[in-house]
This record gives C-alpha cells, sequence and structure tokens, in this order.
C-alpha cells in the first residue's frame, strides 16, 4: 500500500530505528516502569515499611484499662496497648474480654470468660485445656490480693519458651457472690530468664486490678 506521495505507508505495529531497543519500543519504557515500580511497592514495599515501623500505642501515665463492668486496672507506663480498650473509650465486656499489653521481653494478656465457680477450679480448668498439669508446669502455686481486695489463684510457668505466671480471678463487685461472677485470667510471659527484671511490674499490675459493679 503506498500514500498519494507514492511512500510507502508503514505496516502496523512498526517502530522506527530510533525508538527500537532491543527490539522494543523504547517509548513504552517509561510507563511500564511506574507500572513495575507501583506493582512492586505494593507486594514488597508495604510490608517493609510495617516491618519496620513498629505500630505503637503507647501507655501513658493516668490510663486505665477497661476490664468491662467498671472493672479496671492499671496498666504498665510504656508499655503497648496490642489489643484492648482504655477506660472511656469503650465498652469492654468481662465475659469477652481480650486485651494484650507488651514490651521488649514480656507480655501481659487477659482474657474474660463466664464461669461458675472458683477462681481455682477455674484456672485448673483453663490449665488442663492447654495440656498442663493442675499444678502449672513446676508446681509453685500461691496467691495475690489487690488494692481493691480480690484474690487471685497465681500460679507460677517456667519453660523453654519462657518463663511467667498465670493469675486467675473472679470479679465480683460489692455484694455479688464469687462464684457466680465473670471470670478473668491473666497470664504474663516473659523471654527465659527475665521474668524477675519484670516482677516489680507485674506485681503492681495485678494488685491494680479492680472489680466493677456487681449486676
Amino acid at each position: 500500500m503506498t500514500s498519494n506521495s507514492g511512500v510507502k505507508a508503514a505496516p502496523p505495529g512498526w517502530v522506527p530505528v530510533e525508538h527500537r531497543f532491543l527490539g522494543l519500543d523504547k517509548r513504552t519504557f517509561g510507563p511500564a516502569l511506574i507500572t513495575l515500580s507501583v506493582a512492586l511497592v505494593l507486594i514488597y514495599g508495604l510490608p517493609a515499611v510495617n516491618a519496620v515501623i513498629p505500630w505503637r500505642n503507647e501507655i501513658r501515665a493516668g490510663e486505665v484499662l477497661d476490664l468491662g463492668d467498671g472493672a479496671t486496672a492499671v496498666p504498665p507506663v510504656g508499655w503497648q496497648l496490642e489489643n484492648g480498650t482504655l477506660a472511656g473509650t469503650g465498652a469492654a465486656r468481662p465475659e469477652s474480654l481480650q486485651a494484650l499489653l507488651a514490651t521488649g521481653g514480656a507480655t501481659i494478656d487477659l482474657r474474660g470468660a463466664s464461669y461458675s465457680g472458683s477462681a481455682e477450679a477455674f484456672l485448673e480448668q483453663v490449665e488442663r485445656s492447654r495440656g498442663a498439669g493442675p499444678a502449672g508446669v513446676d508446681g509453685t502455686q500461691g496467691t495475690v490480693t489487690t488494692t481493691a481486695g480480690l484474690v487471685g489463684i497465681v500460679r507460677t510457668t517456667t519453660g523453654p519458651a519462657g518463663d511467667g505466671l498465670d493469675v486467675a480471678f473472679k470479679m465480683a463487685g460489692s455484694g455479688q457472690a464469687a462464684e457466680a461472677a465473670p471470670a478473668l485470667l491473666i497470664t504474663v510471659r516473659t523471654a527465659p530468664g527475665q521474668f524477675e527484671r519484670y516482677r516489680d511490674v507485674v506485681a503492681g499490675f495485678l494488685r491494680s486490678v479492680a472489680p466493677g459493679a456487681s449486676r
């Protein structure tokens, strides 16, 4: 096919020599590279950014953790609230409570449940469900009394994965029977050999647990 001037028209898809590179049209390189860059950022860049920049929700002085129905605890200042609700910002339910506090070498996990029975029986049930014996990993058991007067059952845990405590409370408010109250399990875990470093902080947190109003 020729034009009116007698010059042959370029075939469809023909690329002038000056725009070729290895048989490809250099003019398409720019848009293709932009598309490729965006795809690489979406696939690899954002996870890398998330890994480098930690999610932060640092506990500040005066903040209080909501345990549901008015029950509270005072979290350690400087730790991260990775799950859970601060008092005044939500409406936690004691029977379905899930909260997690973390720092470099330790975590404090809080779980609420409906349970009719004593704190000791609740803790034994939890440990059976985990496959642990009724006396915990190393057999040490004791109690902790909070400033508000709640008595919790404490069992130590020691193993290759780390050390810590399991603590069970029945969150009975004033005039409420303890056996009918919601249960609270607090699980403290540290890196192996690091529990002593956090002992005072953990003890202070446990003593701060306070029940809410009876229902």
